[in-house]
């Protein structure tokens, strides 16, 4: 999330060692088949592939997951969070793989890790996959064998994808080639190690110097100057998905209006253009939300920006394009909202918001289980397709 502190990664050092949802959860969003071997998910194109078919997602971030599986007085809340994530069919979970010199450190100073974090971490990735959540790491070492599960953190589909940093910024080079540079050694170094798993950069998004044409959408003039430029990144070799950040609260204005809706459509919409017409690949929209710490914040309107979220990239997905997903910032349980930023959402106290993520859940699973990769939403998809936006019930 963007008022976080941006955090650097830590040093990847490779010789460092829905079947258990429940039936009613299965019989809701059918997005699995019951024989349908747990594969790693690939890209094709501009859109993700799984056993295939196109693999479009509805998904969340719990960022802290790792460091309250490392305590078993605090580990219960994962599994907790990954039922009631799994409830309303939320498919892919983001968290940090990282959290360096503080509060349950994984990396307590340069290259010494604590294990029980790492073993906290194995918790995390061995309880995503019971609830057949896939995950996105942003990032930890490849090579590392689960201490649970006994699987290779690179050999083990449970993991979505790697991402290099969270929100990168580099303010001093306003011309971004500091972070080009660094994207460059990193993604390859990366998949020179796991060439199986799909990477990401971990991005907001923001337009840069190299597409002047499109600071137009950028939220304000000094987003093209913290060092980032959206197409020029996404084209480094080795990044397989674009990843984008969606907070008009924080960006524009933190009292919300209608013209943070209005942001919101027109920057999927030109992100989704861009990674069709100049990069050929997914884009994920991998945080978005709203803070109740807004002034004038109320749940009703909370609502209204997570479907116009999941209303614009429906329009990306009933084309088949490169509107992969989006992952709500943030979902928690109860009883951890002393973790909350502003943003967490605990489902069962707003079921408004919960019925709004389960139905586009239902959409999705609907889209991915009708059709093959190759006829890009022909033959019957189109139909169930029409009968979804026609009736729509957001």
């Amino acid at each position: 999330m963007s008022t976080l502190i941006h955090v650097s990664l830590s040093v990847v050092h490779d010789d460092l060692a829905f079947s258990q949802a429940s039936t009613h959860t299965q019989g809701h969003f059918g997005a699995m088949k019951q024989d349908d071997a747990w594969e790693m998910v690939k890209r094709k194109g501009n859109q993700f592939v799984l056993n295939g078919a196109p693999f479009y997602m509805n998904g969340f971030n719990t960022y802290w997951l790792m460091v309250f599986a490392a305590d078993q007085s605090t580990r219960g809340k994962v599994s907790e969070v990954f039922q009631q994530a799994s409830s309303v069919g939320l498919t892919v979970c983001r968290t940090w793989a990282f959290n360096d010199a503080q509060w349950r450190a994984l990396q307590k100073s340069p290259s010494i890790y604590d294990e029980q974090v790492f073993k906290g971490l194995d918790f995390v990735v061995s309880e995503a996959n019971k609830y057949k959540i896939r995950l996105i790491l942003s990032l930890t070492v490849l090579n590392r064998v689960n201490t649970i599960t006994n699987i290779t953190y690179k050999n083990d589909p449970t993991i979505f994808a790697w991402e290099l940093m969270n929100e990168p910024r580099c303010t001093s080079d306003s011309s971004g080639d500091t972070l080009q540079s660094w994207i460059d050694e990193m993604a390859v170094y990366v998949k020179s190690i796991d060439a199986k798993h799909l990477v990401e950069i971990g991005l907001e998004g923001f337009y840069g110097p190299s597409s002047p044409d499109r600071a137009q959408f950028n939220p304000t003039s000094y987003a093209t100057q913290v060092g980032t430029d959206f197409i020029r990144n996404h084209q480094s070799l080795g990044v397989d998905f674009a990843s984008v950040h969606i907070y008009a609260d924080s960006w524009i204005s933190q009292t919300i209006s209608d013209s943070h809706l209005q942001f919101t459509k027109s920057w999927i919409e030109a992100h989704i253009e861009d990674a069709e017409k100049y990069l050929q690949m997914p884009v994920v929209f991998s945080e978005f939300g709203v803070s109740t710490k807004d002034p004038g914040y109320n749940s009703t309107y909370r609502d209204v920006v997570i479907s116009t979220v999941y209303k614009t990239l429906l329009n990306s997905t009933r084309q088949g394009g490169s509107g992969g997903g989006s992952l709500l910032w943030q979902v928690f349980p109860e009883g951890t909202e002393y973790m909350d930023d502003g943003y967490a959402i605990v489902l069962s106290k707003y079921p408004s918001t919960a019925n709004i993520i389960s139905l586009h859940s239902k959409r999705i699973a609907t889209f991915n289980s009708m059709c093959c990769w190759t006829c890009h939403w022909g033959c019957r998809m189109k139909n169930s397709m029409e009968t979804y936006l026609d009736h729509d019930e957001l």
